[in-house]
């Protein structure tokens, strides 16, 4: 069984990427911490939800918020479809 993607927040740096990925999954399933399996797992949620993502931006995107003056952040919603698995 593969986790459930919760959240992804990314962050660029001037020598990274920084992508916190917050999922759910039962705590009997699944491999331990610090392996690959896990890193796998974890590689396999990012690269879907950031698909997921981008597809959402190919249609209508509205503008739910806004902040700052000269550092601005803006919080967009698009709707996203769900494929059949």
């Amino acid at each position: 069984m593969t986790g459930q993607l919760q959240r992804l927040v990314l962050e660029f740096k001037a020598e990274e990427l920084v992508v916190r990925c917050l999922y759910r999954r039962s705590l009997e399933d699944g491999p331990g911490t610090n392996t690959k399996a896990r890193a796998r797992e974890v590689a396999e949620l990012v690269r879907s939800g950031l698909e997921g993502a981008l597809a959402a931006l190919e249609g209508d995107v509205t503008v739910v918020g806004t902040s700052g003056y000269t550092t601005r952040e803006d919080i967009m919603v698009a709707n996203r479809k769900e494929s059949a698995a």
